[in-house]
């Protein structure tokens, strides 16, 4: 007689689930004392095993019942492991191999359990380790997280340890890095399957230091007024040559730098000179914040409040003719009292009124006129990182700089006013218009 197994696939990819599963309550007695999440986990287990068994059953015939016709036969069990609340967890899984001696086959379930096409189980344990760590566990106190499953499951459990913890951290952070700073930004997803490039309409830098190393890391506003990180670079300081690093990248990785852009920056001299060095038409907008904090410095401490709320109220006057008027009041008063605190005043005001004289509505001005926007993105990157007392290097650095990025970008929302932002694209797109077929290469203020 023929035998036509040797010359047909044996399909074991899908699982055999049974009608009924008995369990033994008798050896769940322990778990039904530590509780109903414990007496789950037990009874959930009996039942993988109960699949598995019948998945095997599937293939290779019931057992003790010849079958001319199976295509497998049993072949014992072996260790295994699945994942399980965030650990590793050892079980016993049945075997099979192939009637022609071609090899050991796949049990489906098993297969499900321990690994799957989307996500494998290193990934999930390392997701849940880059979760817990952000949100301030240390490795130290990583299992006292996990959800109980039970004494006699859990002593059996493994990467657990302080060390196999830290290495999935190391390894989700190093893949957060990557993917941040490969993202093609020349065709974003903004929306599932519609691939669009970016366009941004606002831009900003700024630093922020862990340990002895600073990371320079960059927000886009786009048309649609989502905030999107896009890139970080790490140094000792904040230098031109730093910042023109990390532009450039953004160039090179997609990003139209032709097209009219507001630039937010702090007053950082090296920051304005890579934005002008790189982007073809940016219109640089100074944070008064910042401006008022260098005032501020100039001053000694009695008079700090009285300049700091005069110049606030000329930032929100109705135009910026009045600001202007009400700040250049403001520096020659302080001209004979205090040189150092006018001059920093001066230094740079057409440029904290930028956003004043674009006219841009009130509910997008307040997010444009200040570096918040990065600034909250820094605060969650430190946030996340408290609990780290010493860094090793600047790669270290740059990993939780990232991670803490990427988990602020879950947490933008769309900036107010954004309804606003094409109006305010045609307003930059007028003011840098190049003028007889040649472009501007200085510095843009809006006049």
């Amino acid at each position: 007689m023929r035998k036509n197994y040797q010359n047909e696939e044996i399909d074991t990819s899908q699982a055999a689930v049974p009608e009924q599963v008995n369990v033994a309550l008798a050896e769940l007695a322990g778990e039904m004392r530590e509780g109903l999440l414990a007496l789950a986990v037990g009874t959930g287990l009996q039942v993988m095993a109960a699949i598995m068994e019948a998945d095997v059953t599937a293939v290779c015939g019931p057992k003790g019942r010849h079958d001319p016709e199976r295509t497998a036969v049993r072949h014992g069990h072996g260790g295994g492991s699945v994942t399980l609340g965030g650990r590793r967890i050892p079980v016993e899984r049945p075997r099979m191999r192939a009637v022609d001696g071609s090899g050991e086959l796949p049990v489906a379930s098993y297969e499900l359990f321990s690994d799957t096409e989307l996500f494998s189980d290193t990934e999930i344990l390392g997701r849940m380790a880059l979760e817990r760590m952000l949100a301030g566990l240390s490795t130290r106190r990583y299992p006292a997280a996990l959800e109980p499953i039970g004494a006699r499951t859990e002593q059996a459990a493994t990467t657990t340890s302080r060390s196999a913890v830290s290495r999935r951290f190391v390894a989700q952070t190093q893949t957060a890095l990557a993917e941040l700073l490969a993202a093609d930004l020349s065709a974003l997803d903004l929306v599932a399957l519609d691939l669009v490039a970016l366009d941004l309409v606002a831009f900003m830098v700024d630093g922020v230091h862990f340990g002895e190393h600073t990371c320079v890391v960059a927000l886009g506003i786009d048309i649609d007024g989502t905030k999107h990180p896009l890139s970080l670079v790490e140094g000792s300081t904040e230098n031109a040559t730093l910042v023109t690093e990390l532009i450039v990248g953004l160039r090179e990785r997609g990003l139209d730098v032709t097209r009219p852009i507001l630039a937010v920056l702090d007053g950082s001299k090296a920051l304005r000179r890579a934005v002008l060095e790189v982007f073809d038409r940016p219109v640089i907008g100074r944070c008064p914040l910042h401006k008022i904090r260098n005032v501020e410095d100039h001053l000694p401490e009695k008079l700090r409040t009285t300049v700091a709320s005069r110049m606030r109220r000329a930032y929100h006057a109705d135009s910026a003719l009045a600001a202007e008027a009400e700040l250049g009041a403001l520096a020659a008063e302080l001209d004979r009292t205090h040189p150092g605190a006018a001059a920093s005043l001066r230094e740079g005001m057409a440029e904290t009124l930028t956003v004043l004289r674009l006219n841009v509505p009130p509910t997008l001005a307040r997010t444009l006129r200040s570096t918040n926007a990065v600034e909250s993105m820094i605060s969650i990157c430190r946030e996340h990182a408290s609990n780290v007392k010493n860094w090793r290097d600047g790669q270290m650095a740059l990993r939780w700089c990232a991670a803490g990025m990427v988990e602020a970008g879950k947490q933008f929302r769309r900036v107010n006013g954004h309804m606003h932002l094409r109006s305010l694209r045609d307003t930059l797109e007028k003011l840098t218009r190049p003028v007889g077929g040649t472009a501007h290469t200085d510095a843009v203020t809006a006049a």
